[in-house]
Parts: C-alpha cells; sequence; structure tokens
C-alpha cells in the first residue's frame, strides 16, 4: 500500500485540505485498504479529522452569511418604518450571533497555532504530589480530577494508567493517557509545579496550607517513532497492583516500575491486564518523555543525557491556586488570571490554556 505524505495542511488552506480528503477517499475504497489494520486505522482518524475541519469552516462562513442577511433585513425593517423595538430586538440577535461566531472563530484560529512537531498527538499526563503533607496528596488529586473534567468537556478519551493512593488521603501520583486529537498541543503547557494555599481541612488548629503537586505532560507518540535505549541503562522492578483498578486489575505482581539510570527518569504502569502490557505502556511512556528530553537538550544520543529529570522540572512554578483569604487563580507566565476558582477546578482551563497558546504566537 502506498505511504502517503505527511505534509503539514494548514487549517485555512481548504482547496489543500479538500484535496487530501479526496485522495483519502480514493484510499479508502481500495480493496486492499484493510490489509493493514493499524495503517488504515491511522488513514481513518485523519480522514475524520480533516472532516472536521472542513465542516467548522463552512459552518462559519454560514454563520457569517446569515448575520449579513440579518443585518440587510434589519435595514429594511428599519426603512420601512418598523418601531424602535423591533428593531432593537433584531440588533440585540444579530450582536448575539456575532459574539458566538468571534469565538468560534477564534477557537479555530487558535488551532492553527498547534503548530509543533506532536502537537497533533495524544498526551500522556502525570500528576506529582510535591511538599505539603497530606494536603498535597489531596491536592494531586484535586488536580487530577479538574484534568479529567477538561478532557471530558473536550471531547476526549481519558484512560488511567496508573494510580497511586494515598493511605490519609488523595494520591501520591497518577498518569492519564488522553487521546483525541491535538490533546498534547493544549495540554503541553501544563507541565511545572502548581500551587495551592487554602485552609487546610486536615489541619485541626484551621490554619492555612500551602501545597505543591507537578504535573508532567508528553506526547503519545506514534507507533512508527522509536528510540534506541540500550536495556543496560534500565532497572525494572515488579509489584504488586494496588488504587483503583477494579476487577480487571491483576493482584499479582504484574505493576512494572523502570527506571532510565542516565536521567533518573521513573515510569510506572500497573492499570493493564498483565504485567507484559504494563511493561508495554510503561516503555511506551519512558520513549516519550526520553524524546521530549532530548529533544529539550538538542541531544542526538541518549546516552549525552545525563542529571535529575524531575529535579529539573520542580524548579518550575507556573500557577497559584489561592481559596483563602480570597479566591484567585493566577498563570505566573502569561498574567492571565480568576476569581471563579471553583470553574476552574471543575476544569474550565480553556482561558489560561489559551492565554498561554497567544502568548507563544506574540513571542
Amino acid at each position: 500500500m502506498r505511504k502517503r505524505s505527511k505534509k503539514s495542511v494548514t487549517l485555512f488552506d481548504l482547496a489543500r485540505l479538500r484535496e487530501e480528503l479526496e485522495r483519502a477517499n480514493r484510499e479508502i475504497e481500495q480493496p486492499d485498504f484493510w490489509n493493514n489494520l493499524e495503517y488504515a486505522q491511522k488513514v481513518m482518524k485523519e480522514k475524520k479529522t480533516m472532516e472536521a475541519t472542513i465542516e467548522n469552516y463552512e459552518s462559519l462562513e454560514k454563520a457569517l452569511s446569515d448575520i449579513g442577511e440579518m443585518i440587510e433585513l434589519t435595514e429594511m425593517e428599519e426603512a420601512s418604518g418598523a418601531s424602535a423595538e423591533e428593531l432593537a430586538e433584531m440588533a440585540a440577535g444579530i450582536e448575539a450571533d456575532y459574539a458566538d461566531f468571534e469565538k468560534k472563530l477564534e477557537d479555530l484560529r487558535l488551532k492553527t497555532l498547534l503548530t509543533g512537531k506532536y502537537d497533533h498527538c495524544g498526551a500522556i499526563l502525570s500528576v506529582h504530589a510535591g511538599a505539603g503533607g497530606v494536603d498535597a496528596m489531596d491536592w494531586a488529586s484535586m488536580l487530577l480530577r479538574m484534568y479529567t473534567r477538561w478532557c471530558e468537556k473536550k471531547g476526549y478519551s481519558v484512560k488511567m494508567l496508573d494510580l497511586q493512593d494515598d493511605t490519609e488521603a488523595g494520591i501520591k501520583s497518577a498518569t492519564l493517557l488522553v487521546e483525541g486529537e491535538n490533546a498534547y498541543g493544549y495540554l503541553k503547557n501544563e507541565k511545572g509545579v502548581h500551587r495551592l494555599v487554602r485552609i487546610s481541612p486536615f489541619n485541626a488548629a484551621g490554619k492555612r496550607q500551602t501545597s505543591f503537586a507537578l504535573i508532567e505532560v508528553v506526547p503519545e507518540l506514534d507507533e512508527d517513532i522509536t528510540v534506541e535505549i540500550n536495556p543496560e541503562d534500565l532497572r525494572i522492578d515488579t509489584y504488586r497492583s494496588s488504587g483503583a483498578g477494579g476487577q480487571h486489575v491483576n493482584k499479582t505482581d504484574s505493576a512494572i516500575r523502570i527506571t532510565h539510570l542516565p536521567t533518573n527518569i521513573v515510569v510506572t504502569c500497573q492499570n493493564e491486564r498483565s504485567q507484559h502490557q504494563n511493561k508495554e505502556m510503561a516503555m511506551k511512556i519512558l520513549t516519550a518523555r526520553l524524546t521530549e528530553l532530548a529533544e529539550q537538550e538538542h541531544k542526538e544520543n541518549l546516552a549525552e543525557l545525563k542529571g535529575d529529570y524531575m529535579m529539573n522540572a520542580w524548579g518550575s512554578q507556573i500557577r497559584s491556586y489561592v481559596l483563602q483569604p480570597y479566591t484567585m487563580v493566577k498563570d505566573n507566565r502569561t498574567g492571565a488570571e480568576t476569581a471563579n476558582v471553583n470553574a476552574v477546578l471543575d476544569g474550565d482551563l480553556d482561558y489560561f490554556i489559551n492565554a498561554k497558546l497567544k502568548q507563544r504566537e506574540e513571542a
């Protein structure tokens, strides 16, 4: 089967996008198309994405055309002697429609900023409790819920790969696989330290507590992307699965922990059905992290990577969430802030994600 080119298609290059869609449809109609199931699924996924992009653009064109027609109709009504109340009602409808059009146009424009090498990929998101004792464990569980809710609102599928519960409250760490178009492009700027300030529910004296948690995000790499990893650089440990795995978690020593010794990157996976599947997924996560780290340091040879990856990541506090004595969420990088903390913790993150995308565009 012919391998199609991986040329990037600009979202607003509709003519070229339609050509790519026609080419995909012709390929799907070939008798041998489904002989390579993995490749066929990839083409079908690309086809669905292109169809959605064209549909979004065409709906925006129609919305703008409808607004133009409403403006003309309002002018005709005004000329024919319509009352001020009728004209005001029509004008209010036009303003509401135009505001909705602007929002959808901005959403589409922001998608054009996702031009990174892996922005189109799914994402592997990890939450790690940091300094702050039990409050930090609880804060990590709050962040896990926040990102899960955001994914659900975006229509992404979420799969729990690893969950380490704390004995008292909250979680020590968790890893999610977020599957969907541009998931990594949106989530990549969420990596870093998140700070919570509140009256601790675990402190009998009711004192204010500051807690920290680390978010890590790496792309879910395509199957055709491989990285040569020296087996001698790996320490692989097995242990008994724990956490909210349900009936499908094998309670034998099926959980896997892989440590990449040169970088001290540690990945774990326990929620797959077998030790083999856990190891396969853990290696997938490790490959993604090593690929990202190598590109950050412009290293082609993994053997050149040294140092403690986690230690470096902890130096970047990106956002503060304050619940007492006032309510405020503020991004330290963009200056974006809101007093509606509850909405943010319930998954309304687009304001902060979009602000960072715009900042990158301006830079």
